[in-house]
């Protein structure tokens, strides 16, 4: 296994992680919350996360992730860069951005759908990651 694939494996495994954590305690932490507070709550992680460590992992394993694909271990790559940043580009970000624009009768569709994704967006990672460590 070489070092880009190491590397590669590394970011897609945290990002499971990161995606697993929200999954399983912040969303649901968050929906015993009411609507105004759980929405304040929610924008505010979403501003927090955009830090330089995130970005970095989020980004550099999309980047990674891509070199993979254009190396040969394509199903691996792919499931990260498609079914993880892509997925959060196309659904996670426009949610978050609405939820800024938004009341906080937006809150209840937003949790249901956002986690929902948001698990698409962790077992695409961990899947990622599995493929990448055992395959070629």
């Amino acid at each position: 296994m070489g070092t880009t694939t190491l590397i590669a494996a590394t970011a897609t495994g945290l990002m499971a992680g990161v995606f697993f954590a929200f999954s399983t305690a912040v969303m649901p932490g968050l929906a015993d919350l009411a609507p105004e507070d759980a929405r304040g709550a929610m924008r505010r992680m979403n501003a927090r996360i955009q830090n330089p460590v995130f970005l970095l992992l989020f980004l550099g394993g999309a980047v990674l992730c891509g070199v993979e694909v254009f190396q040969g271990r394509v199903v691996g790559g792919l499931l990260y860069f498609v079914g993880a940043f892509l997925l959060t580009m196309v659904v996670n970000v426009p949610m978050n951005n609405r939820l800024e624009r938004t009341d906080d009768a937006y809150w209840p569709e937003y949790l249901r759908k956002w986690t929902l994704w948001n698990h698409v967006r962790g077992l695409a990672s961990l899947a990622a990651t599995v493929i990448l460590l055992l395959g070629p």
